[in-house]
C-alpha cells in the first residue's frame, strides 16, 4: 500500500511576514490607545495613535521595499486604519470631553466614525480599478491618519497650553463632523509620498529629520500643534484655490 501524497506546502521567508507583523503591532497599539483614554491617561493613548500613524506610515513601505505585497496585506492595512484611525480618536475624545454631552456627542462620534470608513472603501475601490485620480502628488480628501491628527487638535492642544480653557462640547462635536466631512470630501490634499530631494541636498534633509526628532522626543505636543496648523493652513488653501473665481 503506497504512502499518501505529501500535502502540497509552500514556504514563505520570514521577512516577508514583516510589514504585517508592523500593521498588527498598530492594531494593538491602537486599542491600547482605547484602554488608556478610558482609563484617564490620554497623553499616553494620543502617544500610542501617534505611535500607529508611524507603523501605518512604515509597513507599505517595507512591503513594496522587499516586494512583499498581498490582498492580505492591503486589506489588514485598512481594517487597521479605520481602527487606529477612525475608532479610537473618536472615542478618546468621547471620553475625553464628550460624555456629558451625551447624544449630540456620540452622533458626532460615529458620524466621524462612518466617514472615516467609508473614505477608507471609497479608496480601496478606487486603487482597484484606477478611478478618481488627481495627481499623484495628491490624495482625494484628507488621508484618515492626518484625519486622526486634525480631530485630536483640541486633545493635543490642550496638553501643550494646559492654561486654555477647554473646547466646548458641542464646539468639539460640530469639530468632528467637520474632519469627518473633510476625509469624505474630493478635495485634493498634498501627498507626501512622492517628494524626492537631489543628492546634493539630502544630507540637510537628513539634518532636518534629526533635529526635528530631537524637537518631537522633547516638546512634543508644541510641535504637534504646529505641525496641525500648518497642515490646516494647507488646507485652507486647496479650498480656496478650488474655489476661487478662474480668470479669463
Amino acid at each position: 500500500m503506497s504512502d499518501p501524497q505529501p500535502s502540497r506546502r509552500s514556504d514563505i521567508p520570514v521577512i516577508h511576514l514583516l510589514p504585517n507583523l508592523l500593521t498588527i503591532i498598530a492594531i494593538c497599539a491602537g486599542m491600547t490607545a482605547i484602554r488608556f483614554g478610558y482609563q484617564g491617561d490620554f497623553p499616553m493613548a494620543v502617544k500610542l495613535i501617534l505611535l500607529a500613524a508611524v507603523l501605518d506610515g512604515l509597513d507599505g513601505r517595507l512591503a513594496r521595499l522587499i516586494r512583499s505585497q498581498s490582498p492580505v496585506g492591503a486589506e489588514l492595512d485598512s481594517l487597521a486604519d479605520f481602527l487606529n484611525f477612525g475608532v479610537a480618536p473618536a472615542l478618546l475624545l468621547h471620553a475625553w470631553a464628550l460624555q456629558d454631552f451625551s447624544r449630540a456627542g456620540w452622533v458626532a462620534v460615529l458620524g466621524y466614525a462612518v466617514c472615516c470608513v467609508l473614505r477608507l472603501a471609497r479608496f480601496n475601490v478606487n486603487s482597484r480599478l484606477d478611478v478618481d485620480k488627481i495627481d499623484n502628488r495628491f490624495f482625494v480628501g484628507v488621508p484618515s491618519p492626518a484625519g486622526a491628527v486634525l480631530v485630536l487638535l483640541p486633545m493635543t492642544l490642550a496638553f501643550a497650553l494646559p492654561d486654555l480653557p477647554r473646547v466646548p462640547p458641542a464646539a468639539l462635536s460640530v469639530y468632528m463632523l467637520l474632519i469627518g466631512a473633510l476625509m469624505i470630501s474630493h478635495l485634493p490634499t498634498w501627498s507626501f509620498k512622492n517628494l524626492s530631494v537631489s543628492r546634493s541636498q539630502s544630507r540637510y534633509l537628513l539634518l532636518i529629520t534629526v533635529l526635528v526628532a530631537a524637537l518631537l522626543f522633547t516638546y512634543l505636543w508644541a510641535i504637534l500643534v504646529v505641525a496641525t496648523f500648518l497642515y490646516g493652513a494647507g488646507l485652507i488653501w486647496s479650498i480656496w484655490t478650488l474655489f476661487r473665481p478662474r480668470k479669463g
